[in-house]
């Protein structure tokens, strides 16, 4: 079958993986050669996003093989090494670094991410622990003096091997024998970048580990977190060096309009607007997040 809209191979692939059933050659080779921004924002996000626990194999069998082919890596390597830390067991070794990545997105960095940083410290009293992830997610933890950072940006264009080696070479920043922590990061390409050993790689796959339960990812980050590192009381946290100018108040409301710099995920003008005219009108003072810069930040303004 021969492909030449990107949009539709991605339906394709999409459709296959969710049907449990192989998806066409010749729809990845197209989307991998000329629009990897298509394969990630209509094929690998709304697998993600779905938070179905039968999409992550699907997912597990579909990146392996791009990023086989955007490396030379082997892909039966990637998939079996995937299968071997995906249900970590108790932990019971020892670390003098612990590195815990980003989730990328501030809301669940933290949401889920704090809490792993909180149960280092505590599984780990005497280890460096570090926060691997971009510069203004690090804001919310760079007064806990416990916290080191390893800055780690998301790189979110240019063509699919750069991005992947972007990926990769985060290996290459972790200290020596570091313990990996990761909450099912996008800088890990959800697991699958083997950046350490893989017997040093606790990898907490929050796609599949609700199940059909009600249970926040916070709350299943927490029960992660006691089952693998023993640590029952682990919370999530923010320790900000700069506090907004405006003190933070009973009835404060916080607003991020970031969309990940994915357009389809914005809702359609008058939303924001009107959102922001509803909240202000409740009296209560309101913070809006200028974002990263450029065009989300225009918008807030």
């Amino acid at each position: 079958m021969t492909f030449r809209d990107p949009l539709e191979a991605a339906a394709t692939i999409l459709a296959a993986c969710q049907n449990g059933s192989r998806w066409e050659p010749a729809a990845l080779e197209l989307l991998t050669r000329e629009n990897p921004a298509a394969l990630f924002s209509h094929v690998i996000e709304p697998l993600s996003d779905a938070f179905e626990p039968g999409y992550c194999n699907a997912y597990a069998d579909l990146f392996s093989e791009v990023i086989a082919g955007a490396t030379g890596l082997n892909a039966t390597g990637l998939r079996e090494r995937y299968e071997a830390i995906r249900r970590p067991l108790l932990f019971a070794g020892e670390a003098d670094d612990v590195c815990v990545l980003s989730r990328v997105t501030l809301g669940a960095d933290l949401a889920v991410t704090s809490v792993f940083l909180d149960a280092a410290k505590r599984r780990f009293p005497h280890a460096r622990i570090y926060f691997v992830g971009p510069s203004k997610n690090f804001e919310m933890f760079d007064a806990d003096p416990r916290v080191e950072h390893i800055a780690a940006p998301y790189a979110r264009h240019g063509g699919l091997a750069e991005r992947i080696a972007a990926g990769v070479a985060i290996g290459g920043l972790l200290p020596r024998n570091a313990l990996l922590l990761d909450p099912d990061s996008r800088l890990s390409q959800l697991g699958l970048l083997p950046l350490v050993s893989a017997n040093r790689h606790l990898f907490f796959e929050g796609r599949s580990l609700g199940g059909d339960s009600a249970d926040s990812m916070t709350a299943l980050a927490k029960c992660w977190a006691a089952d693998v590192l023993g640590v029952a009381d682990a919370t999530n946290f923010a320790w900000p060096k700069t506090l907004p100018a405006a003190s933070p108040a009973p009835g404060l409301i916080a607003v991020s309009l970031g969309t990940g710099e994915n357009p389809a995920k914005r809702v359609a003008d008058p939303f924001e607007p009107e959102l922001m005219r509803l909240l202000a009108a409740t009296g209560r003072p309101v913070l809006i997040d200028l974002g990263a810069g450029g065009e989300e930040e225009s918008r807030v303004y």
